[in-house]
């Protein structure tokens, strides 16, 4: 069974928490994962850029993190996806992308680090961009707000 938690900032607009549910449930699937534990927390650029400092040494702000709380090895997939709504806002406006699609795309980004992809390098770049890509044509990410 794949259980989806999904929690928002109170001062924040938070999206349709079904439509994200679907989402992540639909790359689960797809990625043929049946057994998933997953938290999606939507806050703001100091949440991200605090774990962005604490967990990665990092002094900067991002738009998604993922941790898999378990081993990437076990069938059951456990983790964490912090995504920042204002950097959502701010990537739409820089790939003249809707604010929706944008945030689906990072939901997908993010469920997909938690399956063990990357984007060091390039060529893990152009995978991820790929699959989030054809999973944007496969999920309801207009419905995320409204």
């Amino acid at each position: 069974m794949i259980n989806i938690h999904v929690e928002s900032d109170p001062q924040l607009n938070d999206p349709n928490h079904e439509t994200v549910s679907e989402i992540v449930s639909c790359v689960m699937k797809l990625e043929n994962i049946t057994d998933a534990d997953l938290s999606f927390i939507f806050g703001n650029d100091d949440l991200l850029s605090r774990l962005k400092k604490e967990f990665f040494d990092k002094d900067q702000f991002t738009d998604v993190i993922a941790f898999r709380l378990n081993d990437y090895e076990e069938k059951n997939v456990e983790g964490e996806v912090y995504i920042s709504l204002p950097r959502a806002k701010e990537n739409a406006k820089k790939f003249e992308e809707p604010f929706h699609k944008e945030l689906g795309r990072l939901i997908i980004h993010g469920s997909l680090h938690l399956l063990g992809y990357e984007d060091e390098s390039e060529a893990e770049k152009k995978i991820m961009t790929e699959k989030e890509d054809h999973y944007l044509t496969q999920v309801n990410w207009n419905q995320l707000y409204g």
